[in-house]
C-alpha cells in the first residue's frame, strides 16, 4: 500500500488526538457513500480511512503501528487472522468508530433514528389576499384551514377507551432497527410503528388509530399594518395536529397584494400617474389627487410643467410595519395632448403656434431638432 495511516489521514506522525479526529471527520464524510453513490474508488478510501482512525485513535495500537511501520503492522494484523481481508488487504472493526463521529456531526436524526413518540405535525401555508387599503391600516382577517385536529373520540391517542398501547415486535419499543450493510451497521427508523415504538392493538374507529381527523378549522389572524406581499406570518401550534399525540406544526400565513387601480407600491412609498391638460401644464395650476388613506391633496402645478415631472407628497405613502412612520407618495405628471378639437380650437392653436414663433416656447423640442441639423450637417462635412 503506498500510504500509510497517518497519509491516509492527512496528518503528521506527532498528530494529537483531536487532530486526527477532526482529521478523520473530514475524510469520512468526503467518501461516505452516501455522497458518492456507485464510486468504488469512494467506498474503497472510505475503509482506509476508518480503518487508519480505528488503529491511530487507540494508544497501544498506534504506538504498535509507528514502532512496528505500516507493512509489518499490516503483516501481523493479517497473520493474527484479526478481522476479514477488506479493501487492501486489510478491514478493521471500525463501525464503532464511524457511528460516534456521525451520531456528533448529524445528531440523532443523522443516524436515521429521529426522535421516540408520535410524528410531528405537518407546517401549513396559507395565502391571504389583501388590498393596498387593507395593507396600509391593517385587518383581521377569518380564515378556514384544511387540516388535521385532535380526534375527539381518543383524545388524539388513536386508541379506543381503555386500550393500552403495546411494544411494536419489530423494534422492541426501541422506535429503531439496525441491518448490517456490506462493513458498517445502519440505524434507522421502526418502519413498523414509524419510530414511536409502541402499536395500537385497538385502534380508535374514528381515526383509524392515527389519533387525528382531517377538519376545517376557524382562525382570527390579525394582519398589521405595514405588511407587503410575501409577507410571512406563523401562527405556532396552528398546523396540523400531530399523530398520536405529537406536537403540532405550525401554519405560515403569506400575504398576497391585490393590484390597485390607481396606485404602485415599492416598499413604502406609493406611486401615482396623473394626466394633466395641456393648459395647466402651460399656464400652471391645480390638481387632487387621492392619497391611499383615503384623503385628498392638492398638487400645485407650476407653469411649463413638463410629462414625467415628480412631486412628493411627504408622509403620505404606505405604512411602516412595526413602526409608526410613513413613507412618501410620488405623483408624476403625464401632459395630455388634446384631442376631438372642433374648428375654433383647432384655428387657437394654430393662431398659438404663429403668435410664438421665435419665442423659444418649446425649448427641448427647438433644442433636440437643433442637434439633429448639426448632425446632418456633420455628415455632409
Amino acid at each position: 500500500m503506498a500510504e500509510d495511516f497517518y497519509q491516509m489521514l492527512g496528518v503528521d506522525r506527532g498528530a494529537s488526538e483531536g487532530d486526527l479526529k477532526s482529521a478523520y471527520r473530514k475524510k469520512a464524510m468526503e467518501f461516505h457513500p452516501d455522497r458518492n453513490p456507485d464510486n468504488a474508488e469512494a467506498e474503497q478510501k472510505f475503509k482506509e480511512v476508518n480503518a487508519a482512525y480505528e488503529v491511530l485513535k487507540d494508544a497501544d495500537a498506534r504506538a504498535a503501528y509507528d514502532r512496528m511501520g505500516h507493512d509489518r503492522f499490516m503483516q501481523s494484523q493479517q497473520g493474527g487472522g484479526g478481522g476479514g481481508q477488506g479493501g487492501g488487504g486489510f478491514d478493521f472493526n471500525f463501525t464503532s468508530s464511524f457511528s460516534d463521529i456521525f451520531e456528533e456531526v448529524f445528531g440523532e436524526m443523522g443516524r436515521g433514528g429521529g426522535r421516540r413518540g408520535g410524528q410531528r405535525g405537518a407546517d401549513l401555508r396559507y395565502n391571504v389576499e389583501i388590498s393596498l387599503e387593507e395593507a396600509y391600516a391593517g385587518k383581521r382577517a377569518e380564515i378556514k384551514v384544511p387540516t388535521f385536529g385532535s380526534c375527539e373520540s381518543c383524545q388524539g391517542s388513536g386508541a379506543e377507551d381503555g386500550a393500552q398501547p403495546v411494544n411494536c415486535s419489530t423494534c422492541g419499543g426501541a422506535g429503531r432497527v439496525r441491518a448490517s450493510q456490506g462493513f458498517f451497521t445502519v440505524e434507522r427508523t421502526c418502519p413498523t410503528c414509524q419510530g414511536q415504538g409502541k402499536m395500537i392493538s385497538d385502534p380508535c374507529k374514528s381515526c383509524a388509530g392515527h389519533g387525528r381527523v382531517r377538519r376545517e378549522k376557524t382562525l382570527q389572524v390579525n394582519i398589521p399594518a405595514g405588511v407587503d406581499d410575501g409577507t410571512r406570518i406563523r401562527l405556532s401550534g396552528e398546523g396540523e395536529a400531530g399523530i398520536r399525540g405529537a406536537p403540532t406544526g405550525d401554519l405560515y400565513i403569506f400575504i398576497v397584494m391585490k393590484p390597485h387601480r390607481l396606485f404602485e407600491r415599492d416598499s413604502a412609498d406609493i406611486y401615482c400617474r396623473a394626466p394633466i391638460p395641456m393648459t395647466t401644464a402651460a399656464l400652471g395650476g391645480q390638481i387632487e389627487c387621492p392619497t391611499v388613506d383615503g384623503s385628498r391633496a392638492r398638487i400645485s402645478i407650476p407653469a411649463g410643467a413638463q410629462s414625467g415631472r415628480r412631486f412628493r407628497l411627504r408622509g403620505k405613502g404606505m405604512s411602516v410595519l412595526n413602526q409608526k412612520n410613513r413613507g412618501d407618495m410620488y405623483v408624476e405628471a403625464l401632459v395630455e395632448t388634446p384631442v376631438n378639437l372642433n374648428k375654433r380650437q383647432q384655428e387657437l392653436l394654430e393662431e398659438f403656434e404663429e403668435a410664438g414663433k421665435g419665442r423659444n416656447t418649446s425649448p427641448e423640442a427647438e433644442g433636440f431638432f437643433g442637434k439633429v441639423k448639426d448632425f446632418w450637417d456633420d455628415l455632409r462635412d
